[in-house]
């Protein structure tokens, strides 16, 4: 209905500049605020929505369903405890580190459930999460853990506390203590990739899948090594940073026009597999996935830090970590050290 109101006065504006053209009772001045006008409304009428708007909230409809949701804030506890939205509970930490093991794996399903339920996050009502704008891909760790788990009403805070703060509302400091919920995953595997299939891709056994190198360009070319090897993996699709699709500065994420310039691309259809160093950016493409409405989108938990420390892992643009430049480098600093400690010793 708005886009056909939209129309209609479009249409109506551009009869009325070829009326004043052709009369010339109109100034020049006027002409160019009513072309103006057109080019805007032409502009937004345009303007694409996500396929998928549910998945993105507002402070209002967070505040408008106080009550009916659960907020889960996935920041540092101590950034938690200075000041959060009204009824937000946090999980002891960042999400990003208390939903994974000491490696930067998910955790075991069996203990996930135990945490969540504990926090009151049951799978009976939506889950809005949110951080800030340094700690998004902490927020969407969060969002994809909870929907590989099965929890099929999450949603993030485009914005974070961040936003909420843009419109001078309150926040508390004392920690939110819900009753224990019941959170019983309903697992689905095909939104994580596992190391056996990224090798089945990179041999190319396996075809017809997107895949996403959301690192930086350096780390994709091998020459930032942050594994035993750098490079990438073979039949990478694109190599996208991350921070290339979010306001690094509001946290918010791009417009749907925006995500489709850097992956509208990719086939829609197809299984599209995103990666980086830990699992953890490329968690932040899994949700513009979803949000641009790709079919099977898949973030690939173990990513670098355990494919380029595997010998068995093919790599393109392969370089190996010089360990010999390293010790030296940590010689040099330790000599440093020494000498700093003599000097003031000295003093």
């Amino acid at each position: 209905m708005t886009f056909i109101l939209l129309l209609h006065f479009k249409l109506r504006v551009m009869a009325k500049i070829r009326r004043s053209i052709m009369a010339h009772k109109k100034s020049a001045m006027t002409i160019f605020f009513l072309v103006s006008a057109l080019l805007l409304i032409s502009s937004y009428s345009h303007s694409a929505e996500y396929a998928n708007p549910q998945l993105l909230v507002t402070p209002e409809y967070v505040e408008k369903n106080a009550g009916k949701l659960v907020l889960l804030d996935c920041r540092d506890e101590k950034d938690y405890l200075a000041g959060h939205i009204p009824g937000a509970v946090n999980l002891g930490g960042a999400c990003g580190k208390v939903l994974r093991d000491t490696s930067l794996r998910v955790k075991k399903t069996a203990d996930l459930e135990k945490m969540l339920s504990k926090a009151g996050v049951g799978m009976d009502k939506p889950v809005v999460i949110y951080a800030d704008a340094k700690l998004i891909t902490s927020a969407t760790v969060a969002f994809w853990i909870l929907e590989y788990l099965g929890h099929d009403k999450v949603s993030l805070l485009n914005g974070g506390i961040d936003e909420w703060l843009e419109g001078n509302r309150k926040t508390e400091n004392a920690a939110t203590k819900l009753p224990p919920a019941t959170f019983k995953a309903k697992v689905i595997k095909n939104r994580i990739a596992t190391t056996a299939e990224m090798i089945q891709i990179a041999k190319g056994e396996t075809k017809n899948v997107n895949v996403v190198d959301s690192r930086t360009e350096k780390e994709h070319a091998g020459t930032d090594i942050r594994a035993v090897r750098g490079g990438h993996i073979p039949n990478t699709t694109i190599n996208l940073s991350h921070v290339k699709t979010y306001d690094v500065q509001t946290g918010k994420i791009h417009s749907m026009d925006d995500l489709e310039k850097l992956l509208g691309k990719l086939d829609k259809n197809r299984r599209t597999i995103a990666y980086c160093q830990t699992g953890t950016r490329s968690t932040l493409i899994y949700m513009e996935l979803r949000l641009m409405g790709f079919k099977e989108p898949v973030n690939y938990d173990d990513s670098w830090i355990i494919y380029g420390s595997n010998p068995d892992c093919p790599i393109a643009e392969e370089n190996w970590y010089d360990f010999v430049k390293v010790n030296e480098a940590l010689k040099a600093i330790d000599g440093l050290k020494k000498a700093i400690e003599e000097l003031k010793t000295k003093k």
